[in-house]
């Protein structure tokens, strides 16, 4: 609002004049647009954020259906996701394993005012990137990151970040489909893998102060961030876009790939950064995942491969200099 007071006293009634002819002029644009599927209107940003209820599998069954697969309840989360089984991607010659890098995760929360919120993180290669986001665009599905996750890999592989809210999460289901179905996502099932072998996870969840879990075939821990994390108007629950993941995939005599990201405020960046180049561990990424979350996040993602106990110690003084608590068990 000040902006706004000095830019009106600054150019006088023609800079206003100016301003209501620009909208105007873009008036007829916008109508052209699309509209959201289930989208609320942007209202204004006063009074308290609204806080996520708790729900039970049987209340998104028809966004199952739409998505043709059932997903899980992860506390206020309905989740779902679609490992990339299709692809074989290599990366500092590396295969990387879909669990631990290259799956789409798509996660739906109902709020006390009955609207519904989606926020995921979906694998694309770079073939299908244009046409992915072409798709959810027309469904009123906003992209909020274009990044990359991993470093030299084949083939080029994008992650996009993905949100919507509104009241209607099977519009918004069927929209999220209808994109996926421009890539080679496989749409049924996963494969069935094998538990993580051939790692001292007593030995790793103590060097990490965190009881991680099987996820497929790697090893994961997690931490979440200990602030009230509000995107828009809407309280995040926790676990959903505030968390600072582990994953560890096995690769024989106790060595491992680690790929993951932290999840920082603007203060804890640079001493993350130092940290993981101090333990030996490459840097991936530093970027944004939501447009409107408060406090504001980064993401910095990171990648090592050596042995997996000493990953682990590598990482805790990063993590360390976040502010974070342990998700024991993968569960908050």
């Amino acid at each position: 609002m000040a902006d706004d007071r000095q830019q009106s006293t600054r150019f006088g009634p023609s800079g206003s004049r100016r301003r209501v002819l620009a909208a105007a002029a873009l008036a007829p644009v916008l109508a052209g647009l699309p509209t959201r599927a289930g989208a609320l209107p942007a209202g204004p940003g006063d009074g308290a954020p609204v806080e996520p209820v708790m729900t039970e599998p049987a209340d998104w069954a028809d966004v199952g259906k739409a998505l043709g697969r059932t997903g899980d309840m992860r506390r206020f989360m309905y989740h779902t996701g679609f490992p990339r089984w299709d692809l074989t991607v290599f990366s500092r010659g590396i295969r990387v394993d879909p669990a631990l890098a290259l799956g789409t995760h798509v996660s739906f929360v109902r709020y006390a005012d009955h609207s519904t919120f989606l926020m995921g993180d979906t694998v694309v290669t770079e073939r299908e990137l244009q046409s992915f986001i072409d798709v959810l665009l027309r469904y009123g599905i906003e992209p909020t990151a274009i990044h990359k996750h991993l470093l030299a890999h084949e083939p080029a592989v994008w992650w996009v970040h993905v949100h919507a809210h509104g009241h209607d999460p099977v519009a918004v289901a069927r929209g999220l489909r209808a994109a996926l179905e421009r890539t080679g996502t496989p749409l049924d099932r996963p494969l069935a893998v094998s538990p993580p072998e051939d790692l001292d996870i007593a030995a790793i969840d103590t060097a990490l102060g965190v009881k991680g879990y099987a996820d497929d075939s790697i090893y994961r821990c997690t931490y979440v961030r200990r602030e009230t994390i509000v995107d828009g108007r809407m309280t995040l629950p926790p676990g959903l876009g505030a968390t600072s993941a582990v994953g560890f995939q096995p690769l024989g005599g106790g060595r491992a790939a680690l790929s993951g990201d932290l999840a920082v405020v603007a203060h804890e960046v640079q001493p993350a950064l130092t940290a993981l180049r101090r333990g030996g561990i490459e840097l991936v990424e530093l970027h944004h995942h939501n447009l409107t979350d408060e406090p504001r996040l980064f993401f910095v993602h990171y990648w090592a491969v050596g042995d997996a106990l000493s990953l682990a110690r590598g990482l805790r003084p990063a993590v360390d200099t976040t502010n974070v608590v342990p998700m024991h068990g993968g569960v908050i």
